[in-house]
């Protein structure tokens, strides 16, 4: 399998396709050089699922960033409609 196939995968398809080596390679009597050409692609496979999967932790991280910004900054306009409020009812402490 070359490059290009792995990089039209899914992380899915990828994983799959790697267990199904992992399975070859475990309980088959293959010959050397194909244990061999399925452990270089094995290697392959793996090294993509892990790009995949710390492209998709860092748009993880990024989403939750980007909510905990947006959150302070609604409490922050709450902070000041609350002050506001306060400012427009003359300073009168209704103690």
């Amino acid at each position: 399998m070359t490059e290009n196939k792995i990089e039209d995968m899914s992380y899915e398809e990828a994983i799959k396709k790697l267990e199904e080596i992992v399975q070859r390679l475990e309980n088959a009597e293959i010959p050397l050089e194909e244990s061999l050409s399925s452990f270089q692609e094995g290697i392959a496979l793996s090294r993509f699922c892990r790009e995949k999967l710390a492209e998709i932790e860092y748009r993880v991280e990024y989403l939750l960033k980007e909510e905990q910004q947006q959150s302070l900054k609604d409490i922050g306009e709450g902070e000041d409609e609350f002050k506001d409020a306060g400012e427009n009812d003359g300073g009168v402490n209704n103690e």
